[in-house]
């Protein structure tokens, strides 16, 4: 890149360091749209699953659009950028990943045939901006509040969750499990709820069925009693829960101990036996009959644990010792000797119980049940993980809708009256925002042609007829993609939470907008000198970046 004085060109920067304009635009939008397109097929109940496979040959094979987007060698920064609008719509509610991203890959298709008509990207990007506000506006004028508590909403909003899932066959079942988890956590703060998901224990297991899948009224931990002879259950636990091992810890520095004599030897030994045994001692002195550790715990220890009866569990994690210290109301000490009775949790029943080929340790009657887990069992690991995404998915839905019990219908009806809306509002607009914001409308139509595409519907004459009748005043008119028939979705019970619509819209405008916003690239002072890259976009040079870059 260069300038001119008189007639001596001086070079600013380096000739290819940066590219511009409408190319910049173009291929940015490119990239976008690219990404859009590649998980579109996997929206809704007839979507189909992706195979992700890495370089070591593992698979996955999902249908969620967080997970497809994280595991996607993808090099292009506009494409990263389309990445985070789907790990920020996960962060904030947990699902509508899918979503946000083919909507702003098509507010970015819009906007490229806007700006090919000549209107300036600032100019889209304020209709943009006017557009979202009236989306949301639109949105919660259309929303039904309901009782944060009421099952029967809270199942319909968790099965639909996962109507688009492999998990579908099941979904009432594992709907009114993810249900009762939430509501076991849900604490009411003045007249509102709260729920933590940390309080939430999620363990798989393959094996079974997904229709063996349990609600635990307490928690599991994947882990087995630690001496074959010591009880398989005690009922009325009293849990001592213990952050340091159980082991007589090694000195820090080095130290020499001159035994001339076999009586010291034996002297020795006996010393650290009574030592490890006195620990045993103050664990049975507190009327603790069983103990997780959260480190290790000696083999001798072990041993005169068994003799006392007591049931013990080594190196749990510390995120589950929390859990642990939730539900069983215990307290977990580091130092033994200052156990005291008081910092016993306590539990109806803690077992272990064989799981398929493995062993695991159920702690069930909790004190304060404030945290639960669902035991995931399905026919392979794969299959399992995919259950765990989507009952991760249910949770966030359900959550989102006792923390703000307002819900509309699905089957892309709220986007289509998001489009009628702004169809309207687009006249009362002057000049060629009147054009960003009808394009921003006819943008969120994707949703519904989508879910229809999908399933096999024509695009065109399904789009009509749902233009047509929201036009009339029927705003839950959707996609029935079960029956391939236009429907009324309330009276299908179809329902989605008010946060994760409103959520969607921020995020896909939000990933367009600053798109949108960029013409020029220039390659940073820091970059090193491009290498070939065989993980590329489609279309793309060096490293995925597109060959004008």
């Amino acid at each position: 890149m260069s300038s001119q004085t008189g007639s001596v060109p001086v070079l600013i920067m380096r000739e290819g360091s940066g590219s511009r304009g409408k190319d910049v635009q173009r291929n940015n939008i490119m990239a976008a749209k690219t990404i859009a397109n590649a998980i579109k097929s996997s929206l809704g109940p007839k979507g189909m699953d992706k195979m992700l496979v890495d370089s070591s040959g593992d698979v996955i094979i999902t249908s969620d659009g967080r997970t497809i987007l994280d595991k996607m060698d993808i090099d292009h920064p506009a494409a990263k950028m389309m990445v985070e609008v789907a790990k920020t719509q996960d962060a904030e509610v947990g699902d509508g990943t899918t979503t946000s991203v083919i909507v702003a890959g098509e507010l970015l298709g819009k906007a490229e045939d806007l700006i090919n008509k000549g209107i300036h990207p600032i100019l889209i990007v304020e209709g943009y901006s006017k557009a979202a506000d009236k989306a949301l506006e639109t949105l919660e004028k259309i929303a039904f509040s309901i009782k944060p508590t009421e099952k029967e909403f809270l199942m319909k909003i968790a099965a639909t969750s996962m109507a688009s899932k492999l998990v579908a066959e099941n979904k009432e079942q594992l709907a009114e499990i993810v249900v009762k988890a939430v509501l076991h956590v849900a604490q009411k703060v003045g007249d509102d709820y709260t729920v933590d998901l940390d309080d939430i224990m999620v363990e798989k297991k393959p094996g079974e069925s997904v229709a063996e899948t349990t609600l635990i009224e307490g928690l599991v931990l994947d882990k087995e009693v630690v001496h074959s002879d010591m009880p398989k259950r005690v009922e009325k636990a009293k849990i001592a829960l213990l952050e340091s091992a159980l082991e007589i810890e090694k000195t820090e520095f080095d130290a020499k101990i001159n035994i001339e004599r076999p009586e010291q030897m034996l002297s020795f030994l006996q010393e650290e036996q009574n030592m490890l045994k006195a620990m045993v001692e103050k664990i049975v002195s507190s009327g603790a009959n069983v103990v997780f550790c959260q480190k290790g715990i000696d083999d001798l220890v072990k041993h005169f644990l068994d003799r006392k009866g007591v049931l013990a569990v080594q190196r749990v994690k510390e995120s589950d010792m929390k859990k642990l210290a939730k539900a069983t109301g215990g307290k977990p000490v580091i130092n033994i000797d200052g156990l005291l009775k008081s910092d016993l949790g306590f539990a109806e029943v803690v077992e272990e119980r064989k799981i398929g080929d493995d062993k695991m340790t159920f702690i069930e009657g909790c004190k304060n049940p404030h945290s639960v887990a669902i035991l995931i069992r399905g026919a392979d690991k794969r299959f399992v993980d995919e259950a765990e995404r989507s009952i991760h998915d249910a949770l966030c839905v359900v959550r989102d809708v006792v923390q703000e019990p307002k819900i509309v219908a699905g089957g892309g009806a709220p986007e289509m009256e998001i489009a009628r809306a702004l169809r309207s509002y687009a006249e009362t607009l002057p000049g060629r925002e009147q054009l960003a914001v009808r394009s921003f409308g006819e943008a969120m139509e994707i949703v519904p042609l989508t879910l229809g595409g999908n399933a096999g519907l024509d695009p065109i004459d399904f789009l009509l007829e749902l233009r047509t009748r929201h036009e009339k005043g029927e705003k839950w008119a959707g996609v029935n993609v079960l029956e391939g028939k236009i429907r009324d979705m309330k009276d299908l019970e179809v329902y989605e939470p008010l946060a994760v619509k409103k959520q969607t819209i921020k995020s896909a405008n939000e990933a367009a907008t600053m798109i949108l916003r960029i013409d020029d690239v220039i390659a940073s002072g820091k970059m090193k000198a491009p290498h070939k890259s065989h993980g590329g976009m489609p279309g793309s040079g060096y490293g995925g970046m597109p060959p004008e870059y």
